[in-house]
């Protein structure tokens, strides 16, 4: 089934770039009545795109909780639990300071804002980011949910995850007069991760619906204004691939040829709807297949789209110095090892938030004198970034879910997994289970 998947997302995205170019060819006179056209049609495949991600957003919820709250109860003791936190956490911030410092230096090696040569713009021009939702105060005290009911609701994952430590770590503590939860728990994995599988069957008609939307309404003529830009900034994307999965390698060797393989999927479907979450459900499986433990995987990922997003953090130092050289602003090197500091800080406060490179973006560059405003350069190709960025921050947690896996004993043995509909066993009773998660 997944190899079959893999395929026909293929064929979705093929064909997505195929009907957006052609719609755009054959509409688009250059009057504004076209363009009213072609964006009314984009708006019409949008409906398939959104339909998509928010079946995904209802599962993301309890899917979380149950496998993360399982896991930790399979760990039965809580010095593991702070174990296997303090080394994702130590992965994670050394990968954002590489993902930040490999965006500043490839920024000025491809140089692509000079020569642009824009005309510094009034004090009070912006962006039109909304930048005032966005302080580190709040998002510290927004970590702890105020409810329980309200976090699954809005699907706030990092929030999900305190809530669901705080759940693991309270069954462990009451042990087996918690054995009934935990069961109830565990069937609920099996039940979202059948329909996960459902869901997922819709990735191909997602995938053609966003490519070919976002093509109908933009056409090829907004890539080939900003074509050196968007090369340069995938250039950079490959070369952190490349650290990341070489990295990767010291740890667990020729498997992460094996670890690429398995995640190819939720890959394809992270680049092709530029969003994190609809990669999630699958990405656990793929991990499940590779062999990382469900105890880990369903720990160290969730923490990841919180605070090991290397796409976006790469892209942060990248866009800041590629607006600036637009401007003719020079940057010292002091100047621009601080912009890096603050957007290692900054950034951690972007779970959640939407459009959040941009808004980290807005908020930091007025520091360094930047105008604001030359966001407004890149937000007509932000979309095409935005997708390979994305695909960036599911490998990263992807290697470092591998990575801590090691670290902690290893990985179990790698087995193909495919969902089918429930078969009865031998003899008479009710039929098997339906699970991809081997040790739960």
């Amino acid at each position: 089934m997944a190899k079959r998947l893999t395929l026909y997302i293929m064929i979705g995205l093929v064909a997505g770039l195929i009907v957006g170019l052609g719609l755009n060819t054959w509409l688009d006179d250059g009057t504004p009545t076209s363009a009213a056209r072609l964006t009314e049609l984009a708006g019409y495949f949008s409906i398939l795109t959104s339909l998509f991600l928010r079946l995904i957003k209802m599962i993301i919820a309890p899917l979380v909780f149950a496998t993360l709250v399982s896991g930790i109860a399979q760990m039965g003791d809580t010095k593991a639990l702070g174990r296997i936190g303090g080394r994702a956490l130590g992965w994670f911030i050394c990968a954002s300071l590489v993902s930040l410092g490999l965006g500043l230096i490839l920024v000025n090696l491809f140089q692509p804002g000079v020569n642009i040569n824009l005309t510094l713009p009034a004090a009070t021009a912006a962006s039109g980011v909304e930048t005032a939702g966005f302080n580190l105060k709040d998002f510290i005290t927004h970590i702890v949910p105020a409810s329980m009911v309200d976090a699954m609701a809005k699907n706030e994952i990092l929030q999900i995850v305190v809530m669901s430590v705080f759940v693991g770590v309270g069954i462990t503590a009451v042990g087996e007069k918690a054995a009934p939860l935990v069961r109830g728990i565990d069937a609920l994995v099996h039940v979202m991760l059948q329909v996960t599988d459902y869901v997922m069957r819709l990735a191909p008609i997602a995938v053609f619906a966003a490519v070919a939307g976002t093509l109908t309404e933009r056409g090829p003529s907004v890539i080939g204004q900003l074509a050196y830009f968007m090369g340069s900034f995938y250039l950079t994307l490959l070369t952190l691939w490349a650290v990341l999965l070489g990295v990767g390698t010291l740890f667990i060797g020729r498997r992460i040829f094996d670890l690429i393989r398995h995640v190819r999927e939720p890959l394809l479907v992270a680049f092709s709807t530029a969003s994190s979450e609809a990669a999630y459900p699958r990405m656990l499986e793929a991990l499940d297949r590779f062999g990382v433990p469900p105890r880990i995987a369903s720990f160290v990922l969730p923490l990841g789209y919180s605070f090991n997003l290397d796409g976006s953090m790469i892209y942060m130092g990248f866009a800041s110095l590629f607006v600036a050289q637009a401007y003719g602003i020079d940057l010292s090197i002091g100047q621009q090892i601080t912009m890096l500091l603050v957007l290692m800080v900054t950034s951690k406060g972007i779970a959640g938030v939407p459009r959040a490179s941009l808004v980290v973006i807005a908020a930091t560059m007025p520091m360094f004198d930047i105008p604001e405003a030359g966001l407004l350069l890149i937000l007509a190709v932000d979309h095409f970034l935005d997708m390979g960025r994305t695909a960036t921050n599911v490998i990263g947690n992807a290697v470092a879910s591998a990575v801590v896996a090691k670290w902690e004993g290893g990985f179990d043995p790698p087995e193909p997994v495919a969902i089918e509909a429930p078969r009865a066993p031998s003899g008479h009773g009710p039929a098997d289970p339906v699970t991809s998660f081997r040790d739960i």
